[in-house]
Formats: C-alpha cells, structure tokens, sequence
C-alpha cells in the first residue's frame, strides 16, 4: 500500500514504533480493525471469542460469507484483503490478569468486562502506553483516551446494573459504528505525532454533537 497522501499526518515509522491489541471484534472492533490497518497499522493482536451471527452484519464490518466463522478470523481476512496485513487472530477472551504492552484499545460490551480489564491488565501496568476505551449505543457514543493509572477514568466504571437498557431493536446501527472508528482512531493518529489528545469525547448522531468535556 502506497500512504503518500497521509504521510503528513501520520507516519508510518511512528505508527508502528508500538504494537496494539484490540479488545472485541463486533461493532466497534470490526470497525476500528478496519481502519487502522488501512491507517498502516502493522502489529495488531484481537481478540473476540465470539462467531459472526446474522445480526451482526448490518453495524459490523462481516460479509456474508463469514456467517459461522470465529469474527477473529473473519476480521483477519478481510484486514488481509483489504489492507494487505496479517493481524493476529486470538479467539478467547482478553486474559485477565495479564501484561499487555503498547497501545491498548477496548471495545467490549459490558461494564463487568471493562472493570476486570482495567484493574487485571492496565490500571496499574507501566507497558502500556495509552489505553483507549470506547462505549456504543445506537446513535451515540463515548471515548476515553488515557494514559494508566488514571482515577478519571476509573470515576467512569459503575456496574451493569447500572447502565441504560435500549430495546433490543435499538441498540446499534453501522454508520454510527464508523463514526466512532474515525473518532477512536484519529485519537491514535495524534498520539503517534504527538499531538494532544481528548481524554474523553461524547458524541450524538440524533443532536449532531460532538462534545469534548474538561
């Protein structure tokens, strides 16, 4: 792949002085996948336990074709196809505790998950260089982008018990799926060339918001 129209932005020297590891491969991980490879992300690990179902296609980046297949694996070959790069598939769960290293971005779905990710393999793990976090709804969404430890962030968790149940039919759609993936992975784009980053960002497709609270 030929990056000459982005090399003022992003360079591929710095893009790849890290490795990363994407937590989640379903509506937000197959997006941001995606489009970091495209970016020229050369070291990327997933992980995702899960299979792609026929619900998953409309707010994920699967084909038909992929219906019954590890998502890990599907996401691997269409990084493959469309990008050139072998990710590395890992289809368990994140493991928790562990020692990840670089840039760690977490697209899971539940508050318990993020909670156990934090405290098991980031909070206090000084190989991580910044931990992004995202959270979807179906028209709206959240990032946070920080640098461990962090006790802003961690006043952020709360049990799922907690959080907003939306109806089953209103829960994702595929356009906010690649808005969120632009807003993650611009993040990644400034920290590479040391730029400032958000350390949270909300936005709203229904009000047309982005707000980037202090």
């Amino acid at each position: 792949m030929d990056f000459w129209r982005q090399n003022d932005i992003v360079s591929q020297q710095k893009l790849n002085r890290y490795p990363f590891i994407l937590i989640g491969a379903g509506g937000i991980g197959s997006v941001v996948g995606l489009v970091l490879v495209k970016m020229g992300v050369r070291n990327l690990t997933v992980y995702d336990p899960d299979v792609v179902e026929d619900h998953n296609l409309p707010n994920q980046t699967y084909r038909i074709s992929d219906l019954g297949k590890p998502k890990v694996e599907a996401l691997a070959a269409i990084c493959r196809e469309f990008a050139g790069v072998d990710i590395k598939p890992c289809q368990q769960e994140f493991p928790v505790p562990s020692m990840p290293e670089g840039i760690v971005i977490n697209g899971v779905d539940s508050m318990a998950a993020r909670q156990a990710i934090w405290d098991g393999a980031i909070k206090l793990n000084p190989r991580v260089k910044v931990y992004i976090e995202a959270r979807m709804g179906a028209q709206e969404g959240r990032i946070y982008t920080v640098t461990p430890p962090d006790s802003r962030y961690e006043v952020s968790l709360y049990s799922d018990e907690e959080a907003s149940e939306l109806p089953c039919t209103a829960r994702a759609t595929g356009y906010n799926a690649f808005f969120l993936a632009g807003l993650l992975v611009s993040q990644v784009q400034k920290l590479v060339m040391g730029e400032s980053t958000s350390p949270e960002i909300l936005f709203d497709l229904v009000s047309s918001t982005v707000v980037l609270p202090e």
